[in-house]
C-alpha cells in the first residue's frame, strides 16, 4: 500500500471515528427501508403497495441530497450510502416486482430481462459515481435509476387503476425492461432538474401551469404519474436527434482545427 492510499484510508478512519451525520443518512435509509418494504410486498403478491413503496423510496432519494447540502452535512459516507441504498431501491426491487408480476411466464427471457435491468442499474450507478465531478451537473449521463424504478412502478399503477391484469400485452412489459436497461447505460442525456434557473423568478405563466399539473395528477394520478415519466424517459433520445446536427457540426469545426494545428 503506498503513502497516498495509506493517507486516505488514514482519513476516512479518522472521519468515522468523528462520527456521521444523522438527518441526510437516516433518510437515505427510509430510502432503503421503502426498498425493502417493496421487496416483502412482492413476496406477499401485494404489487400495489410493492409500487407505492418505490415511489416513497424515489421521494426519499431526492431528499437525502438536498437535506445534506442544505445542512452543510455531506460526506463520503453518505455518498457511498446513498449509492448502495439506490442499487437495492432501485435495482433489485424493481427488477424482482417485475418479474414477479409480468416476465415469470417468459421462463429465462424474462428473469434474463430482470437481471439485465438490475446490472444495468449497479452499471449506472457506478459510472455516475466515477464521474460525478467530470460531468455536467445539470444533465444526467444515461437515465437516472430511479426515473426507471419509478416508471417500472408507474406501469404496475396504470395496470390497476384500468382493471388490466398483468398478462395484457405481456410483450410489451418485456419490451419496456429492455428499454429501460438500455437507457440506463446509454449516453443519453436527461435533465437533473438542478438548474439554479427553476428556483429563481419566473413568469407568472408558469405558476398557473404548475397549479394546472398539479391539479391534473390528482385528479388522475396513475394516468399523469405514467406519462409524465415516459415523456422524461422519450427525452434523452429525442434531445440526442434533435441536437445531431448541432453536434455533428462542432465535432467537424473541431477536426478541422486540429488538422490546422497540425500542418
Amino acid at each position: 500500500m503506498d503513502n497516498e492510499t495509506q493517507a486516505t484510508t488514514g482519513e476516512n478512519k479518522e472521519s468515522i471515528k468523528r462520527g456521521i451525520y444523522i438527518l441526510p443518512n437516516l433518510i437515505t435509509a427510509s430510502s432503503l427501508f421503502a426498498g425493502f418494504y417493496s421487496l416483502v410486498a412482492t413476496l406477499n403478491a401485494d404489487y400495489k403497495m410493492a409500487a407505492i413503496a418505490i415511489f416513497i423510496s424515489a421521494v426519499c432519494d431526492g431528499l437525502d441530497g438536498k437535506v445534506a447540502r442544505l445542512t452543510g452535512s455531506t460526506s463520503k459516507f453518505g455518498v457511498e450510502f446513498d449509492s448502495l441504498a439506490d442499487l437495492v431501491a432501485f435495482g433489485v426491487t424493481p427488477a424482482f416486482l417485475m418479474y414477479a408480476w409480468a416476465l415469470r411466464p417468459f421462463g429465462r427471457l424474462g428473469w434474463v430481462a430482470a437481471f439485465l435491468f438490475l446490472i444495468c442499474a449497479a452499471l449506472r450507478l457506478a459510472r455516475f459515481n466515477v464521474q460525478v465531478d467530470t460531468v455536467e451537473s445539470k444533465r444526467f449521463v444515461g437515465l437516472p435509476t430511479p426515473a426507471s424504478a419509478c416508471m417500472v412502478a408507474a406501469t404496475v399503477m396504470l395496470f390497476y387503476h384500468f382493471g388490466w391484469p398483468s398478462s395484457y400485452k405481456k410483450l410489451a412489459i418485456l419490451g419496456l425492461i429492455y428499454l429501460l436497461a438500455f437507457l440506463n447505460v446509454s449516453n443519453f442525456r436527461y435533465n437533473s432538474f438542478k438548474d439554479p434557473a427553476f428556483i429563481k423568478r419566473q413568469p407568472f405563466g408558469f405558476l398557473l401551469l404548475a397549479v394546472v399539473l398539479l391539479i391534473v395528477v390528482v385528479a388522475e394520478p396513475a394516468i399523469m404519474i405514467f406519462s409524465e415519466l415516459l415523456l422524461y424517459i422519450l427525452s434523452g433520445p429525442i434531445d440526442f436527434v434533435v441536437t445531431w446536427p448541432r453536434r455533428r457540426r462542432l465535432e467537424k469545426a473541431v477536426h478541422k482545427g486540429r488538422e490546422a494545428l497540425n500542418r
